[in-house]
């Protein structure tokens, strides 16, 4: 079985790709509903918890960085 075919084995616990994938793809609202089906059958709520807080928190930085970036470049 090639690497490509183990990714596509809905039977199969998602990698850690896979869990971040899916977390950014939930953000996004484009989510598959083949790829959610295998989330919730064969993930662990751990692993997408852990990614969406860690998602989460990166994009909050992410804002705050672009914010002050740009109130810097307006002279405030």
């Amino acid at each position: 079985m090639s690497a490509r075919e183990e990714d596509q084995d809905p039977n199969k616990k998602p990698s850690l790709f896979q869990v971040i994938i899916s977390t950014l793809a939930a953000a996004f609202g484009v989510q598959s509903s083949k790829n959610r089906e295998r989330d919730f059958k064969h993930g662990s709520i751990a692993a997408y918890i852990i990614s969406g807080v860690l998602f989460t928190a990166i994009f909050i930085l992410i804002i705050v960085f672009v914010v002050r970036l740009v109130l810097s470049q307006a002279g405030q």
